[in-house]
């Protein structure tokens, strides 16, 4: 079996983080793609819903594809989450499954600040997706991968859609271009802020809990 983990605040869940999943999931012929949204953090950002809504939001999203997933193990731990501790847990409850560690560009560039680096990049496999405003050619600086910079300028110019290689850690790594879409938690939570419309930006269910709790209003 092979899955798809892919974590985030997803603050709120939208159709840009439903269309990647959709499209990694298709392109790569995984079985399932299984959202981990994020705890509360110590210092919580006064924009950060709480982690229980945000993980109702991200089941409410889902529920209308069995191929996608939601994992309450980052938002029901009370002390500080680290993606190490979310792989190895994930091992446990599906041994012998291909785990796929989804991650944007410029997450992936992030990991050396990140607990226990050298460890989570042996533990599972990567799938780093294109992200608005980030570059392939940035990962020439991750200390995790030796790659070519010609083929990294082919992604970014779309010359190649997908390339496979190894991380130095033995781990397989695919760098994939997503479909870019423009809608952003950011701007939808700018948007319910002002008391404009989000109707088309995200699932229903979800539009409709954001409204009946109240959450991201001033």
């Amino acid at each position: 079996m092979k899955l798809g983990i892919f974590g985030g605040t997803f603050n709120p869940i939208h159709y840009g983080h439903l269309t990647a999943a959709e499209e990694v999931k298709e392109k790569l012929g995984l079985d399932r793609i299984i959202f981990v949204p994020s705890g509360n953090p110590p210092l919580k950002d006064k924009e950060l819903a709480d982690a229980k809504h945000r993980y109702k939001m991200v089941r409410l999203g889902i529920s209308k594809n069995h191929s996608l997933a939601v994992s309450d193990i980052e938002y029901k731990k009370k002390d500080k989450s680290y993606s190490v501790d979310t792989i190895e847990k994930l091992r446990r409850i599906y041994p012998g499954a291909k785990l796929y560690f989804i991650a944007g560009i410029d997450a992936f560039i992030d990991i050396p600040n990140w607990w226990q680096p050298d460890k989570l990049v042996s533990l599972a496999d990567f799938i780093v997706i294109s992200r608005p405003a980030f570059k392939f050619t940035g990962l020439a600086s991750s200390p995790y991968l030796k790659i070519n910079k010609n083929i990294l300028k082919k992604l970014d110019d779309a010359k190649l859609q997908t390339y496979k290689t190894k991380l130095k850690s033995g781990r397989d790594i695919i760098m994939m271009h997503i479909t870019p879409v423009e809608t952003s938690a950011t701007g939808i939570r700018k948007l319910i802020k002002r008391g404009e419309s989000i109707k088309y930006l995200l699932p229903e269910e979800v539009e409709s809990y954001i409204i009946t709790h109240k959450i991201y209003r001033s």
